[in-house]
């Protein structure tokens, strides 16, 4: 009887999960490059990939940290080349979301990965912007874009990428910064977001995924963000928790990532639960699903089986991300009032 009361409670969650509107915080757009669209690019585009197969790429997806992720997450991005590249690449997202009742989602792109390579930054912002004004006129999604620096490079690099934001202030709500974590420390970027920030942009950041608490400070006191993207190492500072809930600092937490990146062996070992104990402000995003297996609807499922979160728990899970968007105050609370 327990056992097939748990089936039903699991059942009815999943359902719940499915049929709720949610928000997206953490998606990099160029991590949802599926398989076949880059088979299919990398033949429009004559570009050389060194896959035959689509099974041969899902079996190179077996990462044992985020450097060697990177490294395949880069070579899949070189067969974006044209406007149409990315307009596509974001559609299929966007389609996701319509699938899986993402409602407002607000993505991360990285000019740096394709300017570097002699791509055209306006073509890249234009054909991903394109994508997200029609996905709002033909079935209602709320967007915003921001803009990563890439943390590996220096910042005068991402100076001249926020100058280029800036021409498209319109498209462009905000900068982060991502990449490789380890031995790149937030202060590194302290100038750029500084006149970011002057300009108007929103901030965000990556800490505390690989990296130690200490970077997440450094995320909040130097580069002044209003998110902290990962954040999961936070638990190892008992200081910075009650800092992060005292002033309900966004948590943007990627289960199926951090997984799937070797940050924690499996779910059952995740430490979303302990941070949902600790009040803090968490909620699910799917970072990279093509690469980790999973749109947020899977992160929540796997995440809920694998942590036995309650509907209650849940239910905070994607209040939380409509919190934690920036949407305007009156938008978040009719969103909220869904539930």
């Amino acid at each position: 009887m327990d056992y097939l009361f748990k089936k039903l409670k699991m059942n009815k969650i999943t359902e719940f999960i499915k049929k709720s509107p949610k928000a997206e915080l953490h998606l990099h757009i160029e991590g949802t490059l599926e398989p076949s669209l880059l088979f299919r690019l990398a033949k429009e585009n004559n570009i050389q990939i060194p896959f035959s197969s689509i099974n041969e790429i899902k079996a190179a997806y077996n990462f044992k940290d985020l450097e060697s992720f990177l490294k395949i997450f880069y070579q899949g991005s070189r067969v974006l080349l044209r406007e149409q590249d990315f307009f596509d690449l974001t559609w299929a997202y966007l389609l996701k979301c319509k699938e899986e009742n993402v409602v407002h989602t607000e993505i991360f792109f990285d000019p740096q990965t394709h300017v570097n390579r002699g791509v055209d930054f306006n073509l890249v912002i234009n054909g991903i912007y394109k994508a997200l004004k029609k996905a709002n006129k033909e079935f209602g999604l709320t967007f915003g874009v921001i803009m990563c620096f890439l943390r590996h490079l220096d910042e005068r690099s991402a100076f001249k990428m926020l100058d280029h934001a800036l021409e498209h202030k319109d498209k462009i709500i905000g900068v982060g910064l991502d990449s490789s974590e380890i031995g790149h420390p937030p202060k590194k970027f302290e100038g750029v977001f500084k006149k970011a920030i002057d300009h108007g942009f929103l901030t965000v950041a990556h800490a505390g995924e690989e990296g130690p608490p200490e970077y997440i400070w450094e995320a909040l006191n130097f580069l002044k963000v209003r998110r902290i993207d990962h954040g999961v190492q936070c638990l190892n500072d008992r200081k910075l928790v009650q800092k992060l809930r005292n002033d309900q600092i966004p948590l943007t937490v990627c289960p199926l990532s951090n997984v799937k990146l070797c940050v924690f062996n499996n779910l059952n070992q995740h430490n979303l639960k302990k941070m949902l104990k600790e009040k803090l402000m968490v909620m699910v995003n799917s970072d990279d699903p093509a690469y980790f297996g999973g749109y947020v609807n899977k992160n929540l499922i796997e995440s809920q089986i694998a942590l036995n979160f309650s509907m209650d728990e849940v239910k905070t899970l994607m209040i939380n991300s409509f919190k934690s968007s920036f949407l305007k105050e009156e938008e978040k609370k009719e969103w909220i009032k869904k539930f």
